[in-house]
């Protein structure tokens, strides 16, 4: 699906309903990562119904346990593409029999794209369609092209206009650690750099900002990245390659130590019956 106005043009693909490409009209210049499968093969991958690893990659839910992969399935499942105008589009993927065998619930999940002015927007609506509880996650995972080489990767900078401190939540083997590390910012900016990742994702809570800025030290345009009503935050980018994701989060992986139910996991989303979740996000092209 293709979407364009005056100021921006993006492709969306309909498996995992993906952002696939954001390109400024004005310069001509692509916003999103490539997708090259040498670093990364995704450009902008929704996670659900869960985000990051699970403990043995299982959860436990009335008292039998699931297998489920990193970031849940949705991300590689064909959804039901609807165009509504040049400036919008909508995906909706639903529960099956083979997705209840996994995850034993009945959802309907849409995901839309608005272009207005020089904005993209993602919405995610989730809606419990039984008539019981519905536990999940989920979080956004888009990949914004930085650079072309190390040299011009590390000019990067991303700023946070409400915070001068980051909590970062360490990882262990992909799932979150007893210990948080505090990282200082200078002026409320942190620079980009490969070492950053060196340890897997930035795994960020109580975040007091609800946009961040990638900008370029030697370039006037930048991309404001909006978002709000997500607890977590994860920021990654692959070993040496030339992205940034920022990726807002309602959920996050399993404690190292965790042996619980599905509905004691940190971070979980509970969903009553015939109830509809809304989130969003918003890239700004300045």
């Amino acid at each position: 699906m293709v979407l364009e106005n005056e100021f921006l043009i993006a492709q969306i693909n309909p498996f995992g309903a993906e952002l696939k490409s954001l390109v400024r009209k004005d310069s001509n210049e692509e916003l999103m990562w490539s997708g090259d499968p040498v670093f990364w093969g995704k450009t902008s991958p929704v996670l659900f119904p869960f985000v990051g690893s699970l403990n043995q990659n299982t959860y436990q839910f009335n008292n039998k346990n699931f297998p489920m992969g990193r970031h849940g399935f949705a991300r590689e499942k064909e959804f039901e593409a609807v165009q509504h105008n040049n400036c919008s589009g909508e995906f909706i993927l639903k529960s099956t029999e083979d997705t209840f065998e996994i995850y034993p619930f009945h959802f309907e999940l849409k995901i839309s794209y608005t272009l207005e002015n020089e904005t993209l927007t993602c919405c995610y609506q989730v809606e419990n369609t039984a008539d019981f509880p519905m536990y999940f996650s989920l979080g956004a995972h888009p990949a914004f092209a930085a650079g072309t080489d190390s040299e011009d990767y590390h000019k990067y900078k991303l700023q946070f206009p409400s915070d001068e401190l980051l909590e970062i939540h360490l990882l262990e083997a992909g799932l979150i650690s007893k210990y948080t590390s505090p990282l200082q910012l200078k002026d409320k900016t942190l620079a980009v750099s490969y070492q950053l990742f060196e340890n897997d994702a930035l795994v960020l809570s109580n975040l007091k900002s609800d946009k961040i800025i990638l900008a370029h030290t030697e370039k006037t345009n930048y991309l404001e990245f909006h978002f709000e009503g997500f607890p977590y935050f994860g920021i990654w980018a692959a070993k040496n390659a030339n992205f940034i994701c920022l990726e807002p989060w309602c959920g996050v992986a399993d404690e190292v130590d965790f042996v619980g139910t599905l509905e004691e996991k940190r971070g979980i989303e509970r969903l009553q019956p015939k109830e509809k979740w809304l989130r969003s996000w918003a890239v700004r092209a300045k």
